[in-house]
């Protein structure tokens, strides 16, 4: 068996590579009639063309199937990075669905705040913010409430909550309002429960010093901080927000007013105030003497209006 078995491999081994020969020239002779460029030629390869292609169908049948296998890959590839932009999108729709529910948080916070009760004597205009100043040097914004709806320079402004500055400017159809975070801004106020005497100093940083402190050892953080209507500018009792200390040990003040989304401002109306006439003069008596007359002086708690100012 052993002798049979070498035979056969004898016999295979110079069989195989006879065939791997005539196969190579086969090739090599297909290839070589392949590219002769002549008539004759030409005619003989369109023959073996006619004959032998339309009878490769079952040969064919693999390659066709590969090619629809690739080509069905392909799809589902496509088909897949469809699926993840469909992700993607639906990731960034549901982040809008987010943004659209604080949104209307905002907004019932906003018609809540428009409900917040206020001194009986005082009444208010809601006015829509139109633009702010964009400066580093002043803080203002713009409001589209002006003197035809009876907007008068000096009356506060408040965003439900805290005070937020006082009319400064006053258009046909728009106001500028001057905010307490201004440099120019100073306001007299009250430290609740101490009942300390303070100014707010605005200096166009979102917490304004605190100064002229009477005794600064009753105050502590926290502490409520409310106008005093000195100078009669401002209404007493605002909410101006709460103190807090600074890294460097200064009491500032933490405003209760909301100064990064400044949407909607009420204008308080406060007609037993006397009005800022002029930016620059003293807040006089309303009744003035002819010129002819005895000198008069000024009540005592009239200041000047840059003391009362905001």
């Amino acid at each position: 068996m052993a002798s049979d078995r070498n035979a056969q491999d004898d016999f295979t081994g110079p069989l195989r590579r006879l065939l791997l020969v005539v196969l190579a020239l086969s090739l090599t002779g297909v290839f070589l009639l392949w590219r002769i460029d002549s008539p004759r030629v030409e005619r003989f390869r369109a023959q073996v063309v006619d004959a032998v292609v339309p009878r490769m169908d079952w040969a064919m049948a693999p390659v066709t199937a590969s090619v629809r296998l690739v080509r069905d890959f392909q799809s589902y590839q496509r088909l897949y990075e469809q699926n993840e932009e469909l992700r993607r999108e639906l990731r960034k729709m549901t982040a809008w669905k987010e943004a659209a529910l604080q949104l209307e948080q905002e907004n019932a916070r906003l018609r809540d705040l428009n409900n917040v009760r206020l001194d009986p004597r005082l009444t208010f205009i809601t006015a829509v913010v139109l633009a702010d100043s964009g400066s580093p040097f002043r803080q203002s914004v713009l409001i589209n409430v002006g003197s035809r709806d009876g907007i008068v320079d000096g009356w506060a402004t408040m965003d439900g909550i805290g005070l937020v500055g006082r009319v400064s400017g006053v258009g046909a159809n728009t106001s500028r309002v001057i905010l307490l975070t201004d440099a120019t801004s100073r306001i007299p106020a009250e430290i609740q429960p101490s009942g300390q005497r303070a100014l707010i100093a605005g200096d166009n940083t979102s917490a304004p010093p605190i100064d002229f402190l009477e005794n600064p050892d009753l105050v502590r953080p926290g502490d409520r901080i409310v106008t005093t209507g000195d100078g009669e500018v401002f209404p007493p009792g605002l909410l101006i927000g709460q103190v807090a200390e600074d890294p460097g040990g200064r009491l500032r003040v933490r405003l209760a007013a909301d100064y990064e989304r400044l949407e909607f401002l009420r204008v308080l109306r406060d007609h037993g105030t006397r009005r800022v006439e002029s930016p620059s003069s003293l807040i006089l008596p309303e009744n003035l003497p002819d010129a002819g007359g005895p000198p008069v002086t000024t009540a005592p708690d009239a200041a000047p209006e840059g003391a009362g100012d905001g």
